[in-house]
């Protein structure tokens, strides 16, 4: 009589086994971030968290850590994703086996796919708000930068290198693609925690930056009503020709980062030429493409084994950092803008300096529209909003040319 072989059970579901297999910390981190990542579908389903980012993350984050087996018989992984790999042969045969690999080295290593919604983002950009008040608009966005410039120190006192510092530092534009280019550019071993910390807080500015507003703001300042009727018309030919001219002083000024302001400028180019057949494709198949697969890249990289990094800690504290105080230097630019009108302007009217966009003009309108549901402040919201999209595009330009000279 032929003996039965010896069958382990668990082997035949290797997540399982590769847990018990793994060290106690790994271990532990792979079922935090199973159910850190339930949660974040939870959360964007309930649209407590901005969905078309959160759902595809959590979904990559869970199904990554549980699917964990014996690639061979000293070494697990999974055949997702290989974030690490620089030799060519051995990515020419990844390429061929991980199944996310491709799109990863492809549109997401070298920043493609933050042109991609850069682009979405340009498209949708109403560029005439900014034209038609460009001194409030601009000086509200500076000083809604103050997290961008003011946690770079900051987190070289903490321990971070001058790259480092300058990647989490542009957490504080709240522009998530450009946090991902920057990290791309200069922390490369560190990009991936950085662009988490920053989507997972940025989908937190909407609650928590009314908090802030209300702390700051008395209650008869925020319901100041905003004269719609001084706002001039600008045609579309005057906002081609400021995209155009902008774009090339720009990129002059600083060349490594002209893919961005090549795709946000040429975005709203094409939307102020009417471009139908270019305008339907980018807003709706690729921003919405490049969005799905941004966030499920970004659950799909949380592996336990690459994302166990001693410095998580320290980029958390950093990145709320520089939400809080962009936040705060937003709302000062407000009142700047308070007084130099002499009580005219909505102080609320700063938050919208964050670049969030549309979220910081939405929580600006809907704050005003508490106190005086008369007052209408989005327009003088979407300009400051689109002018941080400019000013933290310029802060990247800067941050990624001169720190690598500098260091």
């Amino acid at each position: 009589m032929q003996n039965m072989p010896d069958i382990n059970v668990l082997n035949l579901f290797q997540g399982i086994a590769t847990l018990f297999a793994a060290d106690t910390g790994i271990a532990i981190a792979r079922i935090v971030l199973i159910l850190l990542g339930i949660g974040l579908v939870y959360l964007g389903a309930k649209n407590i968290l901005e969905p078309l980012i959160m759902i595809p993350m959590g979904f990559g984050m869970t199904a990554v850590n549980a699917a964990v087996l014996f690639l061979s018989a000293s070494k697990t992984g999974t055949i997702f994703i290989d974030p690490m790999l620089t030799d060519p042969g051995e990515l020419m045969t990844i390429l061929q086996i991980d199944f996310l690999q491709p799109i990863y080295t492809f549109t997401f290593s070298n920043g493609l796919i933050a042109c991609f919604v850069f682009l979405g983002i340009g498209v949708m950009t109403e560029i005439g708000y900014v034209l038609a008040s460009p001194f409030s608009s601009m000086l509200i966005a500076i000083c809604a930068e103050l997290g961008t410039i003011v946690t770079f120190p900051v987190a070289v006192l903490m321990g971070l290198d001058y790259n480092e510092a300058a990647s989490v530092a542009m957490v504080g534009g709240a522009d998530g693609p450009m946090v991902l280019y920057t990290s791309l550019m200069l922390a490369k071993d560190l990009f991936v925690p950085i662009t988490i910390v920053a989507y997972l807080y940025l989908s937190l500015t909407y609650g928590g930056y009314p908090y802030l507003i209300k702390l700051f703001i008395p209650k008869r300042l925020r319901g100041i009503q905003m004269d719609l009727s001084k706002i001039p018309t600008v045609t579309p030919g005057e906002k081609i020709t400021f995209s155009v001219i902008a774009c090339t002083v720009l990129c002059l000024l600083f060349p490594v980062a002209a893919p961005l302001f090549m795709s946000f400028f040429l975005g709203v180019t094409i939307r102020e030429a009417n471009l139908k057949h270019y305008i339907t494709f980018i807003e709706g198949p690729l921003l919405y493409g490049s969005t799905f697969f941004l966030g499920l890249l970004l659950g799909v990289l949380c592996e336990a084994n690459t994302i166990m990094n001693p410095k998580i800690l320290v980029l958390l504290v950093l990145g709320i950092l520089a939400l809080l105080l962009s936040g705060i230097g937003g709302i000062l630019g407000g009142y700047l803008m308070y007084f130099i009108s002499k009580g005219k302007f909505n102080p609320v009217i700063g938050i919208a300096g964050v670049s969030c966009v549309p979220t910081t003009t939405k929580v600006a309108q809907k704050i005003v529209s508490e106190e005086n549901p008369y007052a209408i402040v989005l327009p003088y919201a979407i300009g400051a909003s689109i002018s941080g999209v400019i000013t933290s595009a310029i802060l990247t330009g800067i941050y990624v040319t001169l720190i690598p000279v500098i260091k």
